[in-house]
């Protein structure tokens, strides 16, 4: 069964958050913080508007669904998304103008060097990046990996993902839980991929493993990327980290989410910098000091956010928010950055495909 979703509401009245299909966790205090009125998202934020027009849609016979990570594409002039866990389908890019009020113009299937085709049996794309010379970075969370594209789609390469990240048991990475994020610095100089869960390896004695690696990776001066070092980030109790998006030299904004059954989505912005010490030779990053992990300020906590009208088929503190898992950052008129968040619907029909637009003052 297939729902019908508004094309696109403006600001109207209070809030209350929305779904996903990730950890049954908590979101903490949300019960006693609802949705505000008006478009501010404390405290440094403020709602736009919103848009459901990609919601099981089509386009040349392809589902748009699952849309996991949103980047800014100069070479088409427009933006671009990766599906996530595609099926059967092939694994695709899907091409976006305008994401206030967006619309495909078209889609590329991502495939191996050989030519054959990734899909969901093989392929679990989360985060994508557009490196200067056109290519497309992507993550994969199955191995993980961070495989390298062309314009047509086919697999030029890969970036080198250190052993312990591979996924348990070969590895320390949980389960669906490894690179989520993805995002490449202003001057293309530097590729950030961030973990969605917590390594094995670096779960303290007792409590909830809340510390997450980002890999870091710089130009090698042949068009490609070498890791250069990692750092250390916590995310709060009950959170795990959805997206990363670059928005300044050396600065990140980093993407915090949460899914309770039968409660709602979380979903928090926070600014950090890249200049936290490398913790690439931390056996377990619980047993650092907290000034050796990079700091963070949180930008907005979008559940006590408006609703801006929205609705939603899931029990929500906010019904605007779903299964927010990509992000773009841009620099807009005066000292202000516009923030674009997509959502993942999981291709299912009690999740939305939702655009949320946001304008923030960032560190």
């Amino acid at each position: 069964m297939r729902f019908a979703f508004p094309a696109r509401r403006r600001l109207l009245a209070p809030a209350v958050a929305a779904g996903v299909l990730a950890p049954l966790l908590a979101v903490p205090g949300a019960e006693a913080a609802p949705a505000s009125a008006g478009d501010r998202c404390a405290p440094s934020a403020k709602a736009v508007s919103y848009s459901d027009s990609l919601n099981k849609t089509t386009f040349g016979g392809v589902a748009i669904g699952g849309l996991s990570g949103i980047t800014y594409d100069k070479v088409s002039r427009g933006y671009v998304s990766v599906v996530d866990r595609s099926g059967t389908q092939p694994a695709s890019l899907v091409f976006l103008r305008d994401p206030g009020a967006p619309r495909v113009t078209a889609t590329t299937a991502l495939k191996r060097a050989d030519g054959t085709a990734y899909d969901g049996t093989n392929f679990d794309g989360e985060g994508i990046a557009v490196a200067p010379n056109g290519n497309f970075l992507v993550t994969s969370e199955a191995e993980p990996s961070i495989r390298v594209f062309g314009r047509d789609g086919v697999q030029r390469g890969e970036l080198t993902v250190p052993a312990r990240f591979a996924v348990t048991p070969g590895g320390e990475a949980p389960v669906n839980a490894t690179l989520e994020g993805l995002a490449i610095s202003r001057d293309g100089k530097r590729v950030y991929a961030a973990m969605e869960g917590a390594l094995s390896g670096d779960a303290p004695a007792t409590g909830e493993a809340l510390r997450r690696r980002v890999l870091v990776y710089e130009a090698d001066g042949r068009g490609g990327y070498r890791l250069a070092r990692q750092i250390g980030y916590e995310a709060d109790p009950g959170y795990r980290v959805a997206e990363v998006a670059a928005y300044d030299d050396g600065r990140l904004v980093v993407l915090e989410a949460t899914f309770t059954a039968g409660v709602g989505n979380g979903a928090k912005l926070y600014a950090i910098s890249d200049k936290a010490p490398d913790v690439s030779k931390v056996a377990n990053l619980s047993t650092v000091p907290a000034h050796r992990l990079a700091g963070k300020k949180l930008v907005t906590d979008l559940v006590t956010g408006p609703t801006l009208g929205a609705t939603n088929p899931q029990p929500q503190i906010n019904p605007l928010l779903d299964n927010l898992e990509g992000m773009a950052v841009e620099r807009s008129a005066g000292r202000g950055h516009r923030v674009y968040l997509i959502s993942d619907d999981n291709f299912s029909a009690n999740q939305v495909t939702r655009v949320i637009t946001l304008q923030a003052r960032l560190p």
